[in-house]
């Protein structure tokens, strides 16, 4: 990132120019130690696993690659993907499927709400791919499934984690509706990149789903991945168009290219740049806050 402090050990970068590099043609960056990632092998994490594939559930743990799968299944926790496993968006980070999906499952309710029974989860995270092919965008689909889990698990804290379902306002207001205890929408990245990084989605758009939940008095939560070439300028101005959306909790992780038909990554953020922008997100009015290169929008958060 430009305008780093110095310390003696510096964010991975390809070069001081590497923000204003065009995004195909990033020079190799090797990954840094601190993004080793710990793989799950204990019998919690074995019995998630089997929960998950005899229910024959998605999770975004799998579909997107999530480098803390094995640390969130060891805690018997993971994020259930539903309406299928195709996303009828391409977008250049995602290693989720894209194509032509197949008709919303009515039997996944069930399956999702017993699974996390099942789990003995109190928190429960619950995602989609986008439905761009559906007339209701899948939104009557969100609407059951939450009702299920909800029926299954008397007490159960839900957040869902929502596409911005082309910004049609009717559908939000359903989601809003359902009164999820946090109803999150990530922004992805910085405004500049975001045409780049998102084949679909619009920045102002996601700004004005989150806005309109928390004006209908929704806690709203939104992340964003670092080393896709932002600025220090780009991320704060990202932090403050989150906060003048009503968002109130915040997520930053490391960007890591899935496959090599992705975006590259053009920079390594450091820990302990990690570390300085939390507090910075802290300082400017987010309630919480995780940052961390391993951090993604759902890590751990039943705790945040």
């Amino acid at each position: 990132m430009t305008d780093a402090p110095k310390q003696p050990r510096q964010s991975v970068q390809p070069s001081p120019a590497a923000p204003g590099r065009p995004l195909s043609h990033p020079e190799h960056l090797r990954k840094p130690d601190w993004l080793k990632i710990r793989l799950g092998d204990n019998e919690r994490y074995r019995q998630t696993k089997d929960i998950v594939r005899q229910h024959g559930l998605c999770t975004i743990c799998t579909s997107g690659r999530c480098p803390n799968q094995g640390e969130c299944w060891t805690r018997g926790t993971a994020t259930f993907m539903i309406l299928g496993e195709i996303c009828t968006r391409s977008c250049r980070f995602c290693n989720t499927l894209t194509g032509r999906p197949l008709p919303p499952d009515p039997g996944e309710p069930q399956r999702v709400a017993e699974s996390i029974r099942l789990m003995q989860l109190k928190y429960a995270v619950l995602t989609s791919v986008d439905r761009d092919d559906l007339p209701d965008l899948g939104c009557q689909h969100w609407i059951e499934v939450v009702r299920e889990v909800r029926r299954q698990n008397p007490g159960i804290i839900v957040e869902t984690l929502i596409p911005d379902f082309q910004g049609r306002q009717e559908l939000i207001h359903q989601i809003a509706q359902l009164a999820p205890e946090v109803v999150s929408h990530n922004m992805e990245t910085v405004r500049r990149l975001t045409p780049e990084v998102r084949s679909a989605a619009r920045y102002e758009r996601s700004l004005a789903v989150l806005k309109q939940l928390s004006d209908e008095g929704i806690t709203t939560k939104s992340g964003l991945m670092l080393g896709l070439g932002e600025t220090e300028a780009e991320l704060f101005e990202a932090m403050d168009d989150l906060l003048g959306a009503g968002c109130r909790i915040l997520t930053l992780g490391q960007y890591l290219q899935p496959t090599r038909k992705h975006l590259p990554v053009q920079a390594y953020i450091h820990p302990d740049d990690f570390a300085r922008y939390r507090q910075v997100a802290l300082d400017k009015g987010f309630a919480k806050v995780a940052s961390g290169p391993l951090v993604r929008s759902s890590y751990l958060a039943d705790l945040l």
